[in-house]
């Protein structure tokens, strides 16, 4: 029975020995089994990863080495080697061929003893902006979140313009992206990434009537008739008719709008939709109520506009 075992075993390693030998004379690199079954086929190199470098038949070669910012490792003999975006069996293959000037058929094998994070810059409208250090398989929304999530934002979520040392930017619909859930956009982060979120568009109205602070407002672009009323001031001292708000808006053609706003119901029947969205330009108008009609106002209003603000600008 050992006997038999014996020349079996015998038996496979005499082709193995001799397709080894064939290797070396191709050029081609044979890992051990170990090494085949090491998940090699999918990591990409990224700088600051440490990389374990194995030159079989030659200890010298082997060693450790950092993958430096631009991609490259600083190899005995060769000097730099660009290795950067590379997976580990493709780094290998690059290695043992730079190596060929000087060493006879090389066999390397490529690990990652050390994944390198990402330094990656989010500035804009973030509520912590700043560099931080990332996972080297980061995405675009695990930038966003280490920065604390986007800042207020009462409209459309902007577009973010994404870029690293070397590469074009790239314009990523953030609306699509976070809201609309098209995972497809959520692109992978390089070292030294920037991460850009405008901020909303301001604006300036004009705001008369019956309100605490008439005049001049500032706005965010997505900002509305409710936000207004809110800036301007609604207390009960004002009296001010929010049946009938008046807004003068000036189109690109030069023409003149009049809209009537019954605020009031609108947001009591929940239909923020006409909670007009607000322009550059305009103006607002809140008349004085007439009497017999502060009690529709007064007190009952301010409970839905109240909430209707929270839900929309949850920084207010």
């Amino acid at each position: 029975m050992l006997l038999t075992k014996h020349l079996a075993l015998s038996r496979m390693t005499v082709p193995i020995v001799l397709l080894a030998s064939a290797a070396m004379v191709l050029g081609i690199s044979i890992l051990p089994a170990s090494a085949a079954t090491r998940p090699n086929t999918s990591y990409i190199i990224h700088p600051h990863d440490i990389l374990n470098v194995q030159v079989f038949g030659d200890p010298s070669l082997s060693q450790s080495e950092t993958v430096l910012a631009g991609g490259d490792i600083s190899y005995p003999l060769v000097g730099k080697i660009h290795v950067g975006g590379q997976t580990p069996d493709q780094a290998a293959r690059t290695i043992a061929s730079s190596l060929k000037k000087y060493v006879r058929n090389p066999i390397v094998n490529v690990s990652v003893a050390t994944q390198g994070q990402l330094n990656v810059m989010v500035l804009g409208d973030v509520k912590t902006p700043g560099k931080f250090a990332l996972d080297p398989q980061s995405h675009l929304t695990d930038a966003i979140a280490a920065a604390g999530g986007i800042g207020p934002t009462n409209g459309a979520l902007p577009d973010a313009r994404v870029g690293a040392v070397g590469d074009s930017a790239q314009s990523v619909p953030l609306e699509q992206l976070l809201r609309g859930g098209n995972s497809s956009l959520d692109i992978p982060l390089k070292d030294q990434t920037v991460v850009y979120i405008p901020s909303p568009t301001t604006f300036n109205i004009e705001v008369a009537g019956a309100v605490d602070h008439p005049g001049e407002l500032q706005m965010n672009e997505g900002d509305r008739l409710s936000m207004v009323i809110a800036k301007a001031g609604d207390s009960s001292t004002t009296n001010g008719d929010l049946n009938n708000i008046h807004i003068t808006r000036l189109g690109p053609d030069g023409k003149t709008s009049q809209y009537t706003i019954n605020l009031y119901q609108e947001l009591q029947q929940g239909d923020v939709s006409k909670d007009i969205t607000m322009q550059k330009g305009d103006v607002v108008y809140v008349p004085e109520a007439h009497q017999g009609l502060t009690s529709s106002k007064n007190g009952s209003f301010l409970t839905p506009i109240v909430l209707l603000l929270s839900r929309l600008i949850p920084h207010l």
